[in-house]
Protein backbone atom coordinates (compact mmCIF):
# COMPACT_ATOMS: atom_id res chain seq x y z
CA UNK A 1 0.00 0.00 0.00
CA UNK A 2 1.17 3.80 -0.86
CA UNK A 3 -0.15 6.25 1.74
CA UNK A 4 -0.32 9.71 0.32
CA UNK A 5 -0.59 11.34 3.35
CA UNK A 6 -2.35 11.86 6.57
CA UNK A 7 -5.94 13.61 5.14
CA UNK A 8 -7.90 13.51 8.35
CA UNK A 9 -7.72 13.67 12.18
CA UNK A 10 -11.01 13.58 14.42
CA UNK A 11 -12.15 13.18 18.13
CA UNK A 12 -14.24 10.80 19.46
CA UNK A 13 -16.53 13.24 21.25
CA UNK A 14 -18.42 11.09 23.46
CA UNK A 15 -20.35 14.66 24.66
CA UNK A 16 -20.26 16.61 21.75
CA UNK A 17 -21.20 20.24 23.26
CA UNK A 18 -18.49 19.84 25.35
CA UNK A 19 -16.18 19.27 22.98
CA UNK A 20 -17.45 22.34 20.76
CA UNK A 21 -16.57 24.31 23.49
CA UNK A 22 -13.43 23.52 23.66
CA UNK A 23 -12.15 23.22 20.51
CA UNK A 24 -14.17 26.25 19.09
CA UNK A 25 -14.71 28.46 22.17
CA UNK A 26 -11.72 28.01 24.07
CA UNK A 27 -9.42 27.32 21.15
CA UNK A 28 -11.39 28.90 18.58
CA UNK A 29 -10.92 26.67 15.53
CA UNK A 30 -12.91 27.94 12.48
CA UNK A 31 -15.42 24.10 12.78
CA UNK A 32 -18.33 24.36 11.03
CA UNK A 33 -21.46 21.51 10.65
CA UNK A 34 -24.09 21.45 8.43
CA UNK A 35 -27.90 21.50 8.87
CA UNK A 36 -28.21 19.53 12.20
CA UNK A 37 -25.19 17.58 12.34
CA UNK A 38 -23.39 17.56 15.00
CA UNK A 39 -19.89 16.46 13.49
CA UNK A 40 -17.92 19.90 13.46
CA UNK A 41 -15.02 20.26 10.85
CA UNK A 42 -12.70 22.56 8.90
CA UNK A 43 -10.32 22.28 6.33
CA UNK A 44 -8.81 25.62 7.26
CA UNK A 45 -6.10 24.46 9.86
CA UNK A 46 -2.97 24.14 8.59
CA UNK A 47 -0.80 21.32 8.88
CA UNK A 48 -4.37 18.61 8.27
CA UNK A 49 -5.99 18.81 5.44
CA UNK A 50 -9.33 17.92 7.37
CA UNK A 51 -9.74 18.22 11.58
CA UNK A 52 -13.35 17.38 12.77
CA UNK A 53 -14.91 16.22 16.01
CA UNK A 54 -16.73 12.87 15.33
CA UNK A 55 -19.75 12.19 17.50
CA UNK A 56 -18.80 9.12 18.95
CA UNK A 57 -22.40 7.70 18.11
CA UNK A 58 -21.81 8.72 14.46
CA UNK A 59 -18.46 6.43 15.03
CA UNK A 60 -20.29 3.51 16.00
CA UNK A 61 -23.10 4.23 13.03
CA UNK A 62 -20.14 4.32 10.30
CA UNK A 63 -18.05 1.70 11.83
CA UNK A 64 -20.90 -1.00 12.25
CA UNK A 65 -24.39 0.45 11.62
CA UNK A 66 -25.47 1.19 15.45
CA UNK A 67 -25.65 4.58 17.37
CA UNK A 68 -23.70 2.41 20.08
CA UNK A 69 -20.60 1.60 20.42
CA UNK A 70 -20.12 -2.44 20.96
CA UNK A 71 -18.75 -3.26 24.41
CA UNK A 72 -16.33 -5.60 24.16
CA UNK A 73 -14.56 -3.07 22.08
CA UNK A 74 -12.41 -0.43 23.39
CA UNK A 75 -13.99 3.09 23.33
CA UNK A 76 -11.96 5.11 20.53
CA UNK A 77 -10.62 8.86 21.45
CA UNK A 78 -9.46 9.82 17.80
CA UNK A 79 -9.41 8.94 14.35
CA UNK A 80 -6.67 9.23 11.73
CA UNK A 81 -7.25 9.02 8.24
CA UNK A 82 -4.86 8.12 5.45
CA UNK A 83 -5.38 8.84 1.85
CA UNK A 84 -4.18 6.93 -0.75
CA UNK A 85 -4.44 7.63 -4.67
CA UNK A 86 -7.61 6.52 -5.89
CA UNK A 87 -10.91 3.96 -4.54
CA UNK A 88 -9.62 1.31 -6.02
CA UNK A 89 -6.53 1.25 -3.62
CA UNK A 90 -8.47 1.32 -0.77
CA UNK A 91 -9.87 -2.30 -1.22
CA UNK A 92 -6.48 -3.04 -1.99
CA UNK A 93 -4.97 -1.27 0.91
CA UNK A 94 -7.65 -3.53 3.06
CA UNK A 95 -6.78 -6.97 1.86
CA UNK A 96 -3.36 -5.87 2.24
CA UNK A 97 -4.37 -5.10 5.84
CA UNK A 98 -6.18 -8.15 6.27
CA UNK A 99 -3.48 -10.42 4.88
CA UNK A 100 -1.18 -8.82 7.56
CA UNK A 101 -3.80 -10.10 10.20
CA UNK A 102 -5.61 -7.17 10.68
CA UNK A 103 -9.18 -7.31 11.65
CA UNK A 104 -11.22 -4.31 9.87
CA UNK A 105 -14.46 -2.92 11.19
CA UNK A 106 -15.79 -2.49 7.71
CA UNK A 107 -14.79 -3.24 4.37
CA UNK A 108 -14.23 -0.51 1.96
CA UNK A 109 -17.60 1.23 0.81
CA UNK A 110 -18.26 4.59 -0.45
CA UNK A 111 -19.64 7.31 1.90
CA UNK A 112 -22.70 9.53 0.53
CA UNK A 113 -20.47 12.11 0.64
CA UNK A 114 -17.94 10.39 -2.16
CA UNK A 115 -15.42 9.29 0.52
CA UNK A 116 -14.38 5.73 -0.26
CA UNK A 117 -12.85 4.21 3.28
CA UNK A 118 -12.02 1.21 4.97
CA UNK A 119 -11.37 1.72 8.95
CA UNK A 120 -9.87 -0.88 11.61
CA UNK A 121 -8.99 -0.18 15.50
CA UNK A 122 -5.44 0.40 16.25
CA UNK A 123 -4.18 -1.74 19.43
CA UNK A 124 -3.94 2.14 20.80
CA UNK A 125 -8.18 1.90 20.44
CA UNK A 126 -7.67 4.78 17.39
CA UNK A 127 -9.82 4.42 14.57
CA UNK A 128 -7.84 4.14 11.21
CA UNK A 129 -8.85 4.43 8.00
CA UNK A 130 -7.12 3.85 4.69
CA UNK A 131 -9.33 6.86 2.31
CA UNK A 132 -9.75 8.17 -0.83
CA UNK A 133 -11.40 11.78 -0.08
CA UNK A 134 -11.77 13.42 -3.55
CA UNK A 135 -12.49 16.45 -2.37
CA UNK A 136 -9.10 16.26 0.06
CA UNK A 137 -6.41 15.41 -3.68
CA UNK A 138 -5.15 18.38 -5.34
Amino acid sequence: MEIEFLSTVAVIAPDTPASRKLYVDALGLPLESRGDNEYHHSEQIAGVKHFGVWPLSQAAEACFGSTQWPAERPVPQVSIEFDVANAAAVGAAAQELQHAGYELLHPACEEPWGQTVARLQSPEGAIVGISYAPSLHD
